[in-house]
């Protein structure tokens, strides 16, 4: 088992604590701070929130996004062909992102998330830091298509684009990638579309290749789920509770991430809850096919609620680690 987390994590604090970064960003757009000044206050926070992750008991990290405004426009405003446009709801939650319009031909044109990796990387020290892309499915679901006007083509765009950073990473040896893909949940028949993209990137990437969904149920997909030419696929287990009848039925071939916290809501779970949870689980997946993490993102959360449910699902790993030893 390895405990991880899926993408983003909180970055301000309750007071008295300093909401620092949010007054970075405010006189930065008042003219009050330089553009480095914005980035070293950028640097605090993410070597913050990476202490908070290690320190919680996490083994498997991100680099919390803190530069991330969402998971759409820090990619789509990197690559040639597509501007950002209006706020648009995100999914279901409470939260918006602004929506990336294709005007022109999607081409990669700078590093995305590479020197986030990096630095992170060099910060965690022997934790290994795991890199995070929203996945060209879904980017081509929540684009505005002026350009292609046509979504399969959309989808193979952002696909070439997202190769050109996948293969930086490769490089860089980074061991572990993980693409966001909630919308495929939403549109099951584009199953093959979807596989194709992945068979297309796993030639540029030999490490541990993951795909995560959430918020939705992948019933619908679990026939197909084998046929992904990846090592590990994440499910949110808290959002559609029939995502557990996938268990006895899940690809011998991948690992598990299951999404098990709720990282959507401030109750706070037990380590007990959790171990439950697992041995769940391992009726059905090897020990060492599993990745314990929340049901998503953690940003939707306080701060230190966020740290506190790490906190439990590490004591609830372990706590199942302890039964069998």
């Amino acid at each position: 088992m390895i405990i991880t987390v899926v993408d983003h994590y909180p970055k301000i604090p309750n007071p008295p604590k300093e909401p620092k970064l949010r007054k970075a960003i405010h006189a930065y757009d008042q003219g009050k701070i330089t553009k480095e000044e914005l980035e070293k206050i950028f640097d605090e926070v993410t070597q913050e929130v990476i202490q908070e992750q290690i320190s919680a008991g996490v083994e498997l990290i991100t680099d919390g996004q803190i530069r991330w405004e969402d998971g759409q426009s820090y990619i789509a405003k990197k690559l040639d062909g597509a501007q950002i446009g209006g706020l648009i709801r995100y999914f279901d939650n409470n939260t918006y992102y602004r929506q990336p319009v294709i005007v022109g031909e999607i081409k990669w044109k700078e590093p995305i998330v590479i020197e986030d990796w990096k630095k992170a990387q060099k910060w965690a020290g022997n934790i290994p830091v795991k890199a995070v892309l929203t996945g060209p499915y879904t980017m081509a679901r929540l684009s505005r298509d002026e350009h292609y006007k046509n979504f399969e083509k959309l989808v193979k765009a952002y696909t070439n684009a997202l190769i050109e950073e996948t293969k930086l990473l490769e490089e860089n040896k980074v061991e572990y990638l993980q693409f966001n893909e909630p919308s495929i949940q939403y549109y099951p028949e584009d199953i093959d579309l979807f596989i194709d993209v992945y068979k297309e990137m796993r030639k540029y990437f030999s490490g541990n290749l993951a795909i995560y969904t959430y918020f939705h149920t992948v019933i619908p997909l679990k026939n197909r789920i084998k046929d992904l030419p990846i090592d590990t696929f994440g499910i949110d287990f808290v959002s559609r509770k029939e995502n557990f009848e996938i268990l006895k039925e899940f690809p011998k071939n991948l690992a598990l991430g299951y999404g098990i916290v709720d990282a959507r809501n401030t109750k706070l779970e037990t380590p007990e809850q959790i171990a439950d949870l697992i041995k769940q689980a391992l009726q059905w997946i090897s020990e060492d096919k599993l990745f314990v993490n929340p049901s998503c993102g953690l940003e939707y959360l306080p701060r230190e609620r966020a740290y506190d449910k790490l906190v439990n699902l590490a004591k609830g790993v372990n706590l199942v680690r302890g039964e069998k030893r």
